[in-house]
């Protein structure tokens, strides 16, 4: 059969773990990863004999293997005046006769040396195209005669789709504009927040505030900067502005002085 319907009701079990790792493969990539669950598989040397792989999930070329708690494996000394690199690795392995897949923590042995290590050898084919046997790198351990130092991850975390999204959309709304009322006989001059902001930024105050007399206005009085905006009140929804009298320091209540203004909301 050349087309089946996979998420659909067949009459019959026939649904395998090649159609939903394709599936999952062609949604999260066709590698490994670490997705951002649990403890992110966190490891480190419980002793100088084992590793501790903390909870997590991953994905193998599509295959989903989820660690419910920490899980240890064994890790060979080192040899005095030598170094090591050995390799922790999560092995997916099938059988190839019943078919039965299996995940486990394997470390490979790297080889002794007394000149810079290599990582030992590992099997990179993929699941996707049927092999028997695929390992993940998860740790480097470096090890230095008897000492082993520092554990280096080798594996990438996946972000959730969410994440993603988030990056890729604005995070920042900005909102222009100018007065265009009078000051009224109380001495303001009123401003509105444009409506249809996002809901994040909707509701609440903008982050950031500037604004600056109108010195393009048909008003001399504002070109010879003789009248000065100040804030009076701003809050989700506009403000509100008093305009100075610089040579007498009072308040004006009567005429036109536009102001422009820019806000900003951060998400």
């Amino acid at each position: 059969m050349t087309v089946e319907l996979i998420t659909g009701f067949a009459g019959t079990p026939h649904i395998g773990s090649d159609d939903i790792g394709a599936f999952q493969a062609g949604i999260v990539g066709p590698g490994d990863y670490a997705l951002a669950t649990g403890n992110q598989l966190r490891a480190t040397m419980s002793n100088a004999n084992t590793i501790a792989v903390q909870s997590g999930d991953a994905v193998l070329n599509g295959r989903h293997v989820h660690l419910t708690g920490t899980t240890t494996a064994t890790v060979q000394s080192g040899t005095q005046g030598q170094k090591r690199n050995d390799l922790a690795v999560l092995r997916y392995t099938k059988n190839t006769t019943t078919g039965v897949e299996t995940c486990s923590i394997v470390v490979l042995k790297g080889t002794p040396t007394t000149g810079t290590p290599a990582d030992p050898a590992h099997n990179t084919g993929s699941i996707l195209d049927g092999v028997a046997t695929h390992d993940m790198p998860l740790y480097r351990i470096p090890i230095n005669g008897i000492t082993v130092g520092t554990l280096v991850p080798l594996f990438n975390v996946l972000k959730p789709m969410k994440d993603v999204w988030d990056s890729l959309s604005p995070s920042t709304y900005i909102a222009c504009g100018r007065t265009n009322e009078g000051v009224s006989a109380l001495g303001a001059v009123s401003f509105k927040f444009p409506t249809g902001r996002p809901s994040w930024a909707a509701g609440r105050r903008p982050d950031s505030f500037v604004f600056s007399d109108d010195e393009q206005a048909d008003n001399n009085e504002i070109v010879q900067k003789r009248y000065m905006s100040r804030l009076w009140s701003l809050d989700a929804n506009g403000g509100q502005f008093r305009i100075l009298r610089s040579d007498t320091w009072s308040w004006i209540n009567g005429g036109k002085y536009p102001v422009s203004w820019i806000a900003t909301w951060n998400k």
